[in-house]
């Protein structure tokens, strides 16, 4: 991964969270609590997660709340929340994510509101790190949409996307760990988190544009949108955090 390098206070550092995700009688997720903390939110659109319902709740509920919405598309694996791998060519991606993107589009036009941007989720996220022609079908949509993407810095999706002219928001992840060559480790438990460890992960990656990996290493990232999940158990706790020390700056 390349070296990002610090970032400068000054810097205008926003707050995003992965929403949407309730299916059916099955809620997941405090959407309403943390949309009073966040900036912006990438909805589910009903392949990894949500549904109809779902997506039009959280819309109107991000209206309410002066939030912008994004979407997140994911692969069509609901039993296994998006993060198994499937092969998929460049057409297929791209019809993947323009299906998507376009049922949130739908909501979005009918409350007045525009997209913001396009995260990839999951096993989809991971594989369009890597995978240049999946990216680039990623950004198609994008550029159809004139909006911007989320993702990993010094990856496949920043490369692309910016020899694409297509605006790229780097994200820093506060309750997933970090490898030594700055991927995302997905190892989440659903096990509550030390508020104190993660005001000190959000100053060094605000302040310092480092982070520390899960072998100790200090590694540099570049943090422009911190990325909290909305269904850990503590996540708006995380969320409070995360704004003090935003705040603080």
């Amino acid at each position: 991964m390349a070296a990002a390098g610090p970032l400068a206070v000054v810097r205008l550092i926003s707050i995003n969270s992965d929403m949407g995700e309730s299916i059916g009688i099955h809620s997941f997720g405090n959407d309403e609590a943390l949309l009073r903390i966040v900036d912006t939110i990438n909805v589910a659109c009903g392949m990894h997660a949500g549904d109809p319902t779902a997506m039009r709740v959280v819309v109107d509920q991000a209206q309410a709340a002066g939030v912008t919405v994004g979407a997140h598309p994911g692969l069509p694996d609901i039993a296994g929340f998006g993060r198994r791998a499937m092969a998929l060519d460049a057409d297929e991606a791209r019809d993947l994510v323009r299906y998507q993107v376009g049922s949130l589009v739908g909501f979005l036009d009918s409350a007045g509101m525009p997209l913001h941007h396009i995260k990839p989720h999951g096993a989809l996220f991971g594989m369009m790190a890597k995978d240049e022609a999946l990216m680039d079908a990623l950004c198609d949509v994008a550029v159809q949409y004139g909006v911007p993407v989320l993702g990993l810095a010094g990856t496949t999706h920043e490369t692309v996307a910016l020899r694409r002219g297509v605006d790229f928001v780097s994200e820093f992840y506060v309750d997933l760990d970090y490898n030594d060559d700055g991927t995302v480790r997905v190892n989440r438990t659903g096990s509550r988190h030390d508020l104190d460890d993660i005001e000190e992960r959000v100053r060094a990656a605000a302040v310092d544009g480092t982070t520390t990996s899960v072998t100790g290493r200090e590694i540099p990232i570049r943090a422009e949108s911190f990325c909290i999940h909305s269904d850990l158990p503590d996540a708006y706790l995380v969320a409070e955090r995360v704004r003090a020390v935003i705040s603080s700056l």
